[in-house]
């Protein structure tokens, strides 16, 4: 069933690109593992499946340490400074970055493993109090000040749009992020560029990739509801 739910989302994003003319392989499929399973994340490993993104600390150590070494992980959720240390050696990118204190440490922690570590850039476009990440205002000084650091390399934004009861409400958020993301690209801020745009969850994935998303974060669609250990 896993592998139907992974091909239907795939389906959906090709759906999608080719209804604004984009190739589908531009968009990089995370599933989102968080509180699933080894043998569910095996499933897809063995279907050729290597892009999954978590939310936890904890929990991302233990199945890096326990599942294929070739899987690449993305740390998809809020980071707090003092457990960058533990996805240091082998984070394939963390998308959550939001102060350039979190940045200056994943910079340190990088460079004690000589890694150069990809990041994205966190915008919370909706303004929600409830959500972490800057402002779009915010956004192109935040991005210059991470020529500072030699040991990350900016890739691109990220965002969560608003959780609405119809996903079409949510393309101006995504909408937004890409112009901010032209934007910021155009200026070429300190020689900082990066054209990944990550946004698009279940319910609005479809939405994110006609506004232009590279990277979409998929979980329930493809695993099912979360199972929360009682």
């Amino acid at each position: 069933m896993l592998i139907d739910n992974l091909n239907a989302v795939k389906d959906n994003i090709a759906e999608a690109c080719a209804k604004v003319g984009r190739d589908a392989g531009d968009v990089t499929l995370l599933a989102v593992s968080k509180t699933k399973p080894e043998a569910d994340i095996m499933e897809l490993y063995e279907a050729g499946h290597r892009d999954f993104g978590e939310n936890y600390v904890q929990e991302l150590r233990e199945k890096q340490e326990h599942l294929p070494k070739d899987i690449n992980w993305h740390m998809i959720g809020h980071l707090q400074k003092n457990k960058v240390k533990y996805i240091a050696p082998y984070v394939a990118m963390i998308h959550s970055v939001d102060s350039l204190e979190l940045a200056a440490v994943i910079d340190k922690e990088a460079a004690k493993h000589n890694r150069i570590i990809p990041i994205l850039v966190e915008v919370n476009v909706g303004g929600e109090e409830s959500k972490f990440g800057i402002s779009a205002e915010e956004a192109p000084a935040f991005v210059a000040a991470l020529a500072d650091y030699p040991h990350i390399r900016f890739e691109g934004l990220m965002t969560s749009a608003p959780f609405l009861d119809d996903p079409e409400d949510d393309r101006p958020f995504f909408a937004e992020l890409r112009k901010l993301s032209v934007d910021i690209n155009s200026k070429n801020l300190n020689n900082m560029c990066g054209t990944t745009l990550s946004m698009g969850m279940s319910n609005d994935y479809k939405i994110a990739v006609e506004e232009g998303s590279t990277m979409v974060r998929v979980g329930s669609d493809i695993f099912g509801k979360r199972y929360y250990q009682v």
